[in-house]
C-alpha cells in the first residue's frame, strides 16, 4: 500500500476492459486512486469496484477521448476531487483496429478518420489537458501504442500508422516536457483481450502467425504482465526513464 505522502491518482482511458481494465487493477494493486475514464458507464463503474478491493480506490468518470470538452471535463473532474493527478494513460483504442483487417484501399475515409481520432486526437487531447496537473506533480504520461507501429502489419495499414505515430508523438513530448520534470513513455502490449480475439475471428491465420512467433508461446494477462509493467512507468520507480516504447509481448516483436 502507498502511504499519504507516496499518494498516486492516475486515469486510464477505455479502461472499461481489455488492457485498460488490467491496467487500472495492477494499479489499484498498489494502493491507488485509479480512475476509468470511459463512455460505457455500467462497465466502468464495475472496473472502478475492482480497484477498490484489490486496495485501491476505483473511480469512474464518463470521457470520450475524441472529444475535446469531454477529456477537458475529464481531468478536471479528477483534479477537482483528488487535488491532483499523478499519471495519465491513454488506453482507448478505435473498434476498427480490430474488426477492418484489409489492404489499404478497402478502408474508407471515415474508418481512418475514427482510428486517427480515438488514438491520436485521443492522445493529444490526455496530453494537452493533464499536461499542467502533471507538471505540478513530476507526474508521466503513457501511451498504449503497438508492435505494428515498428514493423507494420500486412491488412492493417491504419492501425499500424496511427500506432506508429503515437510513438513520434511521444518521443516529442518526452523532449519537450523532460526538462519540467515529466515523463512520456509507451508500451506496446501483447495480451488476450476482446479485441484481439475479434482481430483472430477476423483472419484466421492471424492466430498462428502470432502464436508461431512468441518465444514465450502465451498471450500476455492484461493485468499480471501488461497491468504492473505500465504501473512501473507510472511510478517513481521509472523516474530516468523517458521517451521509451517498453515492448511487453513475450518477445514477439523482432524490432525494438
Amino acid at each position: 500500500m502507498v502511504t499519504a505522502s507516496e499518494r498516486h491518482s492516475v486515469i486510464v482511458t477505455g479502461a472499461s476492459g481489455g488492457v485498460g481494465r488490467g491496467i487500472a487493477l495492477a494499479c489499484g494493486e498498489a494502493g491507488w486512486t485509479v480512475w476509468i475514464a470511459a463512455r460505457r458507464a455500467a462497465e466502468g463503474e464495475r472496473v472502478a469496484q475492482e480497484v477498490t478491493a484489490l486496495g485501491g480506490q476505483g473511480r469512474f468518470v464518463a470521457c470520450d477521448v475524441a472529444d475535446d470538452a469531454s477529456v477537458r471535463d475529464a481531468i478536471a473532474t479528477v483534479v477537482a476531487q483528488e487535488g491532483r493527478l499523478d499519471g495519465a494513460v491513454h488506453n482507448a483504442t478505435s473498434d476498427q483496429s480490430a474488426a477492418k483487417h484489409a489492404p489499404l484501399a478497402a478502408y474508407t475515409m471515415g474508418e481512418m478518420r475514427h482510428q486517427i481520432a480515438v488514438s491520436l486526437r485521443g492522445s493529444y487531447l490526455l496530453a494537452r489537458y493533464a499536461y499542467p496537473h502533471l507538471k505540478h506533480t513530476g507526474g508521466a504520461l503513457l501511451l498504449l501504442t503497438s508492435e505494428a507501429g515498428f514493423e507494420g502489419k500486412a491488412r492493417l495499414p491504419v492501425y499500424a500508422g496511427v500506432k506508429a505515430a503515437q510513438r513520434g508523438f511521444a518521443r516529442a513530448l518526452a523532449r519537450e516536457w523532460g526538462p519540467q520534470g515529466m515523463r512520456v513513455n509507451c508500451i506496446a502490449p501483447l495480451a488476450t483481450t476482446p479485441a484481439l480475439v475479434k482481430a483472430f475471428a477476423a483472419d484466421e491465420t492471424m492466430k498462428a502467425r502470432v502464436m508461431g512467433r512468441n518465444p514465450q508461446g502465451r498471450l500476455g494477462d492484461p493485468m499480471e504482465d501488461i497491468g504492473r509493467a505500465a504501473r512501473f512507468l507510472l511510478s517513481r520507480d521509472s523516474a530516468y526513464v523517458n521517451g521509451h516504447t517498453l515492448m511487453v509481448d513475450g518477445g514477439s516483436c523482432p524490432v525494438t
